[in-house]
């Protein structure tokens, strides 16, 4: 189906279900519909929105449909020598761009390079009134206002239907290694706050069940000091590939047996927490990533352990996978439950998107 032919079609099923007043589930490739709170609604399909619209490897600026495969993407700017540095999780291969945004989810070197929302710079919505809103544009300085386009990132679709997206991307690094050191939790953060604080090329680190490991990445001299100075155990290459991929995916060993335990019963938490928090003695196995900001805990604690424990240092626990429905994101304060029911009452009124997604009435 030609491009505008789908988003005509998307906005004439949009118009029914306002007239209806029948609640859309806003759909592309459906690797990641087990993030955030059940949806009932009638499909939306979005995967015939598709293709690069637009790119300029010599701008860094790269134009494209929402319902482009995200392999699709990354194929291009890997002819370019170019990449996402964000490592956006695939979670499959029929993983889309436009879901890519509306989760907000970034892979292991999003401590070193930033979050997605940092590379949006400008999107078109489909809103619950039918009509399609443009914002931003293709440059970093074209900012006026509210950044809407950036708001759009880990709204999971609660506010309209990503339509058009233009990110800003880099070149792919010139070299990069990765190291492994043999240390407990307590020391593994410590190691790392300590090096956070240096002059060093350090992309991404991932530590688990007693080994700590670090991914230096950039230009081949700065790569090679860093190997010299920080020392530890090196990793093939091909390996460490492997290993990162599998991090960034969620196909590694560890979150292949907390997909075990959730089918049991139990609950994969993510908390985000201050890089300098210490180790959490909660029950059941952790993952850290980025620098210790990013703590994976497969358990089957309540979520009041959770979330009690990120709270006290600083931060918030969100049910990734399992956990009752209500479990997926902490509450709001009634500050920022207002600012997102004001935003929803903006762009759609008529709650037909992705109701309860994000959160109850949202």
């Amino acid at each position: 189906m030609a491009a505008d032919a789908a988003l005509d079609a998307l906005i004439d099923q949009v118009r029914a279900a306002r007239a209806d007043k029948t609640p859309l589930a806003i759909t592309g490739g459906g690797t990641k519909a087990f993030y955030g709170g059940p949806v009932q609604g009638t499909p939306l399909d979005v995967t015939p929105l598709a293709g690069i619209s637009s790119y300029e490897p010599s701008e860094l600026v790269v134009t494209v449909r929402a319902g482009t495969p995200l392999a699709t993407l990354e194929a291009a700017l890997a002819e370019k020598g170019q990449c996402l540095p964000f490592e956006p999780p695939r979670f499959g291969p029929a993983s889309t761009v436009g879901g890519m945004v509306a989760a907000g989810l970034a892979g292991p070197a999003r401590a070193a390079v930033g979050g997605v929302r940092d590379y949006v710079l400008g999107a078109t919505l489909l809103n619950g009134q039918a009509e399609v809103l443009s914002f931003g544009g293709q440059v970093m300085k074209n900012v006026a206002g509210y950044d809407v386009s950036r708001l759009l990132a880990g709204s999971l679709g609660v506010l309209g239907v990503l339509c058009e997206v233009s990110l800003k991307v880099l070149p792919v690094p010139v070299a990069s290694a990765t190291l492994r050191f043999e240390l407990d939790q307590a020391a593994a953060l410590k190691q790392l706050n300590t090096w956070g604080g240096q002059p060093l090329p350090v992309n991404a680190s991932a530590w688990w069940d007693g080994m700590l490991v670090l991914r230096l990445s950039g230009a081949a001299a700065a790569v090679q000091s860093a190997r010299r100075r920080l020392g530890g155990e090196p990793v093939d290459d091909a390996l460490a590939a492997c290993f990162w991929q599998g991090l960034r995916d969620q196909t590694d060993e560890f979150f292949i047996g907390a997909h075990k335990a959730v089918q049991a019963g139990a609950t994969l938490w993510r908390l985000s927490v201050p890089q300098t928090a210490p180790a959490l003695a909660l029950p059941g196995e952790q993952l850290l990533e980025w620098g210790g900001g990013q703590r994976w805990v497969v358990t089957t604690a309540t979520a009041a352990t959770l979330r009690e424990a990120a709270a006290r240092v600083g931060g918030h626990a969100s049910a990734f996978r399992g956990g009752a429905p209500g479990d997926a994101f902490a509450p709001l304060a009634a500050p920022l439950l207002r600012i997102h029911q004001g935003l929803k009452d903006a762009f759609d009124p008529d709650r037909i998107f992705n109701p309860g997604r994000l959160y109850p009435g949202l």
